[in-house]
């Protein structure tokens, strides 16, 4: 199991911080470009869920799952939208978001006065924080090719 790169957006859909780590093969595009189409893919398939779902989508969207990889989706009360790609492998990864949430997120921004809301997360402690709890996660590793 792997993980390969993270984006969190708020509910704006401004791109407020952007990890990899096993990602092997680049976009050819500006980060900005692609975090932009990551965001309107989201926002559509969104919509597009809770249109066409036979039951009350409560949860809404959660993930989808490639032959190369799944993308993992958790939405917060607040609006902050936590995308993580992973392997086809990867199991329990909505808890895992849960707890990167509430154990890094709040802890290292929301809490951190030197962040504004709706600015990009530029907090070093943020940042080697998030790196050592997705290292430690046991979705976390090297693939093999």
């Amino acid at each position: 199991m792997t993980i390969f790169n993270l984006y969190i957006f708020d509910k704006f859909g401004t791109l407020l911080h952007y990890a990899e780590w096993n990602r092997t093969k680049k976009s050819g595009i500006t980060r900005e470009e692609e975090a932009k189409l990551t965001y309107g893919m989201l926002f559509s398939i969104k919509s597009f869920v809770s249109k066409i779902s036979p039951h009350d989508p409560r949860e809404g969207f959660l993930y989808y799952k490639t032959n190369r990889y799944a993308l993992h989706y958790l939405e917060t009360p607040s609006g902050l939208k936590f995308v993580l790609n992973t392997d086809t492998t990867a199991i329990n990864v909505k808890e895992l978001l849960q707890q990167m949430y509430a154990k890094v997120w709040v802890e290292y921004v929301v809490r951190d006065p030197l962040w504004t809301p709706g600015t990009v997360v530029t907090s070093e402690l943020f940042q080697s924080k998030l790196d050592e709890f997705v290292r430690q996660s046991p979705i976390f590793g090297i693939r093999n090719i």
